[in-house]
């Protein structure tokens, strides 16, 4: 399912020159990679397709992405890919996915809001990307989080090989920060990698929520939009330092049971 990217030649000596090994890099390495594991731990991988991404700390147009070929599970913070917007691989051993960098690409190119980009398939969100009209009813407390931040994209192109693609999903998603992507899966954008997690997490938690909801064959009992709103920003107003707290505490769950992922 997955399509290799084919590397660009001739990565601007400049950028090969640069040190990125410092402190902050290296944690965002870390953070990313955990966040990685975790994911797969949770079912949120799908096979060696899907793909995290993060700008690199002091490099604008400078990504952090997982290489192809690679699951969730296996990644490393040193196995992650630095790359340019151009296609250049300016660290790493391997190369992206296509459709990570033609997306992701773009994404951070036209979203510098965008420090971090999640895209899976997970399958309780997918579900409700699959059906007619709003993806999520609003009907559960999880999902108010993501009151008023969610954006459809409801034109499945197929995969997304060009850079085309990927401008037409950053310029349908606009000022939202979750995209149902119609026929295909989700996208998260994060001011931080904590942040992006965190709501990748807690998208998949509403949308099994509301699938089990669903199922049961009775009407849903959507909240009233006042009591949405209010609920959305009680719950925003600490999210920056309860997605931090939450990748702590997945770092510390990893560090006991899978450490080599801060390597």
């Amino acid at each position: 399912m997955a399509h290799e990217f084919t590397v660009q030649a001739g990565a601007p000596a400049l950028l090969r020159n640069q040190s990125l090994d410092t402190d902050a890099v290296r944690q965002a390495r870390i953070d990313l990679a955990a966040c990685f594991r975790m994911a797969a731990r949770l079912g949120l991988q799908e096979g060696i397709c899907n793909h995290f991404s993060a700008v690199v700390p002091g490099h604008d147009d400078l990504f952090l992405v997982n290489p192809y070929g690679w699951a969730f599970a296996e990644l490393s913070a040193s196995k992650l890919l630095i790359c340019d917007f151009a296609g250049h691989v300016i660290a790493g051993e391997g190369q992206p996915e296509a459709t990570a960098f033609y997306i992701h690409a773009q994404l951070h190119k036209a979203l510098p809001r965008a420090t971090a980009a999640f895209h899976t398939h997970m399958p309780n969100a997918t579900a409700l990307a699959m059906t007619e009209g709003p993806p999520l009813v609003w009907a559960g407390q999880t999902a108010l989080k993501f009151y008023g931040r969610t954006a459809v994209d409801e034109d499945y192109n197929g995969l997304a090989l060009d850079e085309t693609e990927g401008q037409r999903i950053a310029a349908t998603i606009g000022e939202a920060d979750i995209v149902f992507m119609k026929n295909h899966g989700v996208m998260v954008l994060g001011p931080t990698i904590a942040e992006a997690f965190d709501d990748l997490y807690y998208l998949e938690r509403a949308a099994e929520a509301q699938v089990k909801a669903m199922s049961l064959g009775r009407p849903l009992k959507p909240i009233a939009p006042a009591i949405a709103e209010r609920a959305y920003r009680q719950m925003r107003e600490g999210d920056p330092e309860s997605a931090r707290l939450h990748l702590d505490s997945v770092k510390r769950q990893l560090a006991r049971s899978e450490p080599d992922f801060m390597h």
